[in-house]
């Protein structure tokens, strides 16, 4: 006999041990097309991977797998070919009025600072509008505006294999990714098969005969009896089965729960509040001015709704302050509105629960004291590898009479060299409610240049005189925690984080114990 026939497996055996996931497929094999398999099985992409993979391990086919470059959306792309590209936006009121002011068209398109001028320099660019003495005038025909441009036309197209893109997608890909978040390169993993001639073979067996075959030993059909006169499947124990990773916590929450530790055994109490504060604590009462443009959309996300002010004569206190009520402060020279201080929004960053604490603080008279935080805090920012809309943040205050400058230095110090930084630069800085006030950096090594972690201080006057009465020194800091441990998980980028891409988590490395 033929080496080669004798090697052959017998069919029958084959057959029979064909898994439920392998049966559904196998008579659609011919196909070729990952995507068309999936429409005919029906099968989730997942399980119809494993399916092809056990098909190979019996060498019904051959299995290659390829990177493949793959045009997509990034988070303004998807925006965008929603609500419409911004020079659409915008297009679409001048078009309306003719003629209108370069405010009141930003107002009436809604669109944020940059991309009113991006859509500006677009429309100029296809000589659609002029700028007239700070007005924008229509200049082309209202019919331009109505047919879609090549760039909104690659939009729908997406996503779409880099190597697929003609001419004018190329022009519109190149077009668009030098705008801010538009469109993006990703890597994808593109598996493809060719049947073996076993595997040709197999296609054209009936498997009809096959459906009451018993794949497990159950209670209810030993009980019942039914297993009775059937034939059981049979098992393949040589195949590979998927690897299994055991469970851990994800490594952001590793390192919380270790940065935690390190600051409860400074010595530090753990401050908590709600995600959803006031106008009042997020900025009031840490003399945040209400013309300050960190009150405005553009960079907080307000909630409908109003808040109710605390009582106790804080609120009379905190606009004292603000209106140069404090001996030796001017305050902000402006009135104080009480309609801001309700505005409800999401916190933008954890020192409102140090204010609410001093509060509490000052009612206890329970001080020296310190405490800390970690948590979840919301800005409306432009999301880039260094930046997001949602982020963590650790936060700290020493509330002592003896407290000063050098020992805020030391705290942070020690936290940082505990966390992984031998090195940290501090550097002075700016901020409405601590004097003197710092930055902290950290160099990252891969995009090489100094990254800013958050900002420390020592809390003004204005602040803790409306809390305590009197001037009483605090020490506090506030530094966003994610960018802290980017460099340990070797996180690149910040959108990274949080993606819970499986591959990648499972990879990780366990947070330093």
């Amino acid at each position: 006999m033929p080496e080669k026939q004798k090697d052959k497996p017998d069919m029958q055996k084959l057959v029979e041990s064909l898994s439920p996931n392998e049966r559904r497929i196998v008579g659609f094999l011919e196909v070729g097309d990952l995507d068309k398999l999936r429409d005919e099985s029906g099968l989730d992409k997942t399980s119809l991977l494993r399916a092809l993979e056990f098909l190979s391990n019996k060498g019904i086919l051959t299995l290659r797998s390829k990177e493949e470059k793959v045009v997509v959306l990034s988070i303004n792309g998807l925006n965008y070919k929603r609500d419409g590209l911004p020079e659409r936006r915008l297009g679409g009121v001048v078009v309306e009025k003719n003629s209108l002011s370069l405010m009141d068209a930003k107002k009436e398109s809604g669109l944020s600072d940059n991309e009113f001028k991006v859509a500006l320099g677009a429309l100029k660019k296809r000589a659609l509008i002029n700028i007239v003495n700070g007005n924008i005038v229509l200049v082309g025909g209202k019919d331009v505006f109505v047919e879609k441009t090549l760039d909104e036309k690659f939009l729908e197209l997406l996503p779409k294999k880099f190597s697929e893109l003609e001419p004018e997608e190329k022009f519109s890909f190149d077009n668009l990714k030098s705008r801010k978040n538009i469109v993006e390169i990703e890597n994808k993993k593109i598996v493809e098969f060719d049947l073996t001639d076993l595997g040709k073979e197999l296609v054209k067996v009936d498997l009809t005969s096959l459906k009451n075959m018993i794949e497990s030993v159950t209670p209810g059909l030993i009980k019942s009896g039914s297993w009775k006169g059937k034939k059981f499947r049979r098992y393949d124990i040589t195949s590979d089965v998927p690897k299994i990773s055991g469970g851990k916590r994800h490594f952001v929450n590793q390192a919380t729960d270790y940065a935690k530790r390190v600051w409860l055994d400074m010595g530090f109490k753990e401050m908590s509040g709600s995600l959803i504060q006031s106008g009042f604590w997020n900025f009031d009462a840490l003399f945040t001015a209400q013309d300050h443009p960190v009150r405005e959309m553009q960079d907080t996300f307000f909630i409908n709704g109003e808040a109710e002010l605390p009582a106790s004569g804080v609120v009379e206190k905190v606009k004292k302050a603000h209106e140069g009520g404090i001996d030796g402060s001017k305050g902000w020279q402006s009135s104080w509105s009480e309609d801001d201080a309700k505005k409800v929004l999401l916190r933008t960053h954890t020192t409102c629960l140090s204010v609410q604490t001093l509060k509490k603080i000052a009612e206890k008279k329970e001080f020296p004291a310190k405490y800390f935080a970690l948590g979840k805090c919301f800005r409306n920012e432009t999301v880039d590898w260094s930046h997001g809309f949602e982020f963590n943040q650790t936060e700290g205050i020493v509330v002592d009479e003896n407290a000063n400058f050098r020992q805020l230095l030391g705290y942070l110090k020690e936290f940082f060299k505990k966390m992984g930084y031998e090195e940290i630069r501090i550097r002075p800085a700016y901020f409405p409610y601590t004097e003197p006030s710092l930055e902290i950096d950290v160099f990252h090594p891969v995009r090489k240049e100094w990254v800013e972690l958050g900002g420390a201080g020592m809390f003004r006057p204005e602040v803790t005189i409306p809390m305590f009465g009197r001037h009483i020194p605090v020490l506090a800091w506030g530094p966003g925690f994610d960018r802290i441990i980017m460099e340990f998980f070797k996180v690149e980028d910040l959108r990274d984080m949080y993606k819970n891409d499986l591959n990648a988590l499972r990879e990780k490395k366990v947070w330093r114990k």
